[in-house]
């Protein structure tokens, strides 16, 4: 196995007045070279499927993890194929191209996607890059808090949008083999995207009918059953905020850490204000700044006038 793909990205303490919470540490997997967090478990995920022999790799997603995908197969010289679905933009067609990947077009949503890319991979003979439900994903999305914990902070708290549930997966396998088993996880949904939130409240997965979100990044209508396992086992909230305030939180982000980031990330950062009675318990919580690859100065305008 060679190096992994991703950076060791920026641990940073919030700016002041970015937060009312008085101490808020950010971990910056924004400024990763795939615009997001997806790098750890994507790109170790390719990095297995190159080292058991593939040439050739195919990935649905919304953006994110395809883009990544598309990033490490070109790092490690392996054709990439990645569906989008309908509701993916073409910009975000676009920059994966632009990363030499083959990009479909397949289905409203991503389980449509997703069911399509599943035949085509098995027809071609490629590798199935999943976005957010293996094993590997979770252990590279894990590195996070290996990092964090190697630059010795003391977070009592970790504060994660949750999409799929991958990287709510890889944040506490991360605190598990740390030895932090008892840091509690925040993980926070918009409203529309929530089927973790209704998942836990029904005690069993919830498959949610449609994505009605501008979080687009977290519309997986269905978690994975190990970030539910986890939900229900591991100290976790489950917290929603809504469109306007995820958007809120973007635009505030931007304007004090310069980064720009998607509404699927600005749940996570909404909910420091959103839900200051919870944060209070807490002396140094950490926000995962996931990013989001889709995002630009346009989008952000537009994404604010929708919310």
């Amino acid at each position: 196995m060679t190096e992994p793909l991703h950076l060791h990205s920026p641990l940073l303490r919030a700016a002041p007045g970015l937060f009312s919470h008085p101490e808020v540490w950010l971990k910056m997997d924004a400024l990763q070279p795939s615009g997001s967090f997806k790098l750890r478990g994507v790109g170790l995920l390719v990095q297995r499927a190159a080292d058991d022999g593939a040439t050739a790799i195919v990935c649905a997603s919304g953006g994110n993890a395809g883009f990544a995908a598309a990033w490490a197969a070109q790092a490690l010289g392996l054709q990439a194929t990645i569906v989008l679905p309908l509701s993916s933009s073409a910009a975000v067609a676009e920059k994966i191209a632009a990363r030499g990947a083959e990009v479909l077009r397949h289905g409203a949503v991503w389980d449509e996607a997703h069911a399509y890319a599943v035949g085509l991979a098995q027809q071609r003979g490629a590798a199935y890059v999943h976005p957010f439900d293996h094993p590997l994903l979770w252990q590279g999305h894990a590195s996070l808090i290996d990092e964090v914990v190697a630059e010795g902070l003391d977070f009592d708290a970790v504060i994660t949008a949750v999409g799929g549930g991958g990287l709510l997966c890889g944040i506490v396998q991360g605190l598990h083999r740390n030895g932090l088993g008892h840091v509690p996880v925040i993980a926070v949904e918009t409203l529309g995207a929530d089927s973790l939130s209704q998942s836990i409240k029904a005690g069993v997965a919830v498959t949610l009918p449609a994505i009605r979100s501008i979080a687009t990044s977290l519309g997986a209508r269905r978690v994975a059953d190990e970030a539910l396992r986890l939900a229900q086992t591991h100290p976790t909230l489950s917290l929603t905020v809504s469109d306007d305030q995820a958007m809120a939180a973007c635009i505030r982000f931007a304007d004090g850490m310069r980064v720009l980031v998607e509404p699927a990330c600005g749940a996570a950062l909404a909910a420091v204000d959103a839900y200051p009675e919870i944060l209070s318990r807490f002396k140094r919580p950490l926000v995962e700044v996931c990013g989001g690859m889709a995002v630009s100065l346009a989008t952000l305008g537009a994404w604010s006038a929708q919310s």
